[in-house]
C-alpha cells in the first residue's frame, strides 16, 4: 500500500492563508495609497534649483564656486528687472510668446539660448535652423571656438543650426552656434542635456558649460514658468485627487485584487523541494581558459582575443581606481597613469589601441596588461 505525501487543498490553505491575507492587505494599501496620494513633483529640466537628474543644481553650484552670481527667474519681468550687462540663459523659449521674446531681446549682454529656438529671429538673428535634428551623443567640437576647443568632447545634438561659428557638427548643421549680437554674443545650443546633473560629469560637459556661462560675473537663469497651483485651476474648485475619484472606484480596485488572488490560488500548484543534482564533470577554470585560447589561436582571432583581454582588464581595474562602471576612455587612462606611474599614451595604446598584428604582439599585450594589474593591486 502506498501512502501519498502530497499536500491536500485543506492543508495548503491552512499553511498559506496568513501569507495570502498579508499579500492582499499590502496590495490593497498600495493601490489606495497610489489612488489617493497627491502627485509627486515632476523634475524641472535645466532648473538651477532642481537636484534631480534632469535639473542643473550641480552646474549652478559650480558657477557660484567660481564667483559667478546665479539668479533663477521664472518670468520675463523678473529677467528684465535684473538689468543689463549680465549673461541671460533662456532654457525654454517655447514657454514664452513673441511679445515676451521681443522684450527679452531688449536686454543688453551675452545671451545663451537652449533647445527649440522659437524666437530665433528675435533672440538670435543670423542663426538658421537645419531641417533634421541629430542624435544626442558625445561629439568633438571640430571648430575654432575657444570655449569648445578647451572643453573637448561634449554630450550634444538635438536641433542643429547654421551660423557664423558652428561647433559639434551634425549631418546638416552644428549643435552649438555662436554669433555676434547687438548687445553681446549670442550662443545657441541644440540640446542642454550636457548641463544636467545626469551628464555634467561626463566628457568635457562641465568645462563647456562653465566656459559658456562663466564669461560674466552674473547669470540670469530664465526657466520655464511654473504652473498655477492645483487649487487655482479652472473647473477643479480646489478639490484633492481623492475627492475627484468616484466612490465606486476604490471598491472596484479591491474587488479586482481579490479576484486576482483567488484565481492565483485556484490555478496555482505547490512545488516540491528543490532536487540537487551533481554535475557529471567538474572542469577546472584553467582548462576552460586554455581551451578558449586554443580556439582563438586556431581561428587566428587575435583581434577578438585582444578585445577580451582588454575588456577584462578594464572591468577589474575600474573599481580599484575609484571609477564607476562604464567610465570613459580618457578617465580610465588618466586614473591608471596616476596610479601606476606609467606613461598615459602607453596605457591608452594597450587598453584602446589597434589589435596586435601577430601572436608575439598578443603575448606582449597580455604581459603588459598583467603588469598593470599587478601594480594596481600592490598599490
Amino acid at each position: 500500500m502506498s501512502v501519498s505525501t502530497s499536500p491536500t487543498t485543506g492543508s495548503a490553505w491552512r499553511a498559506g492563508r496568513f501569507w495570502i491575507a498579508l499579500g492582499a492587505l499590502i496590495v490593497l494599501v498600495a493601490v489606495i495609497g497610489v489612488a489617493l496620494a497627491p502627485g509627486t513633483r515632476e523634475p524641472r529640466r535645466l532648473d538651477p534649483a532642481d537636484t534631480s537628474l534632469e535639473g542643473s543644481k550641480a552646474l549652478a553650484e559650480l558657477l557660484r564656486e567660481r564667483g559667478v552670481t546665479v539668479d533663477r527667474v521664472d518670468s520675463v519681468d523678473a529677467a528684465i528687472a535684473k538689468g543689463d550687462g549680465r549673461l541671460l540663459l533662456v532654457t525654454h523659449t517655447a514657454s514664452f510668446d513673441w511679445q515676451q521674446l521681443d522684450r527679452l531681446a531688449q536686454i543688453k549682454g551675452d545671451r545663451v539660448i537652449v533647445g527649440d529656438l522659437d524666437g530665433r529671429d528675435v533672440l538670435a538673428p543670423g542663426v538658421t535652423p537645419a531641417y533634421e535634428p541629430a542624435r544626442v551623443r558625445s561629439r568633438e567640437p571640430e571648430c575654432g571656438l575657444p570655449a569648445a576647443r578647451a572643453a573637448g568632447s561634449a554630450y550634444l545634438g538635438g536641433d542643429l543650426f547654421r551660423g557664423a561659428n558652428g561647433c559639434y557638427p551634425g549631418p546638416e548643421g552644428s549643435a552649438l552656434v555662436q554669433v555676434p549680437g547687438e548687445g553681446g554674443t549670442v550662443t545657441v545650443l541644440g540640446d542642454g542635456s550636457f548641463m544636467t546633473n545626469k551628464h555634467l560629469a561626463e566628457d568635457g560637459n562641465a568645462a563647456l558649460a562653465l566656459n559658456l556661462l562663466g564669461t560674466k560675473p552674473a547669470v540670469t537663469w530664465l526657466v520655464r514658468p511654473a504652473l498655477p497651483p492645483a487649487g487655482d485651476l479652472a473647473g477643479v474648485g480646489g478639490k484633492s485627487l481623492g475627492e475627484l475619484v468616484p466612490p465606486s472606484v476604490p471598491w472596484a480596485v479591491v474587488a479586482a485584487c481579490l479576484a486576482v488572488l483567488v484565481a492565483a490560488f485556484w490555478r496555482g500548484r505547490r512545488l516540491g523541494p528543490v532536487v540537487a543534482e551533481k554535475l557529471p564533470v567538474v572542469v577546472r577554470a584553467a582548462e576552460t581558459v586554455e581551451g578558449r585560447g586554443r580556439l582563438y589561436r586556431a581561428r587566428r582571432a587575435r583581434e577578438r582575443a585582444a578585445a577580451v583581454l582588454r575588456a577584462g582588464t578594464v572591468d577589474r581595474l575600474t573599481p580599484r581606481v575609484g571609477l564607476a562602471p562604464g567610465a570613459g576612455q580618457h578617465e580610465v587612462v588618466a586614473a591608471l597613469a596616476v596610479r601606476t606611474g606609467q606613461d598615459a599614451q602607453q596605457i591608452g595604446g594597450a587598453l584602446y589601441g589597434p589589435p596586435p598584428a601577430d601572436d608575439a604582439g598578443l603575448v606582449a599585450l597580455a604581459g603588459y596588461l598583467d603588469f598593470i594589474e599587478r601594480i594596481v593591486r600592490e598599490h
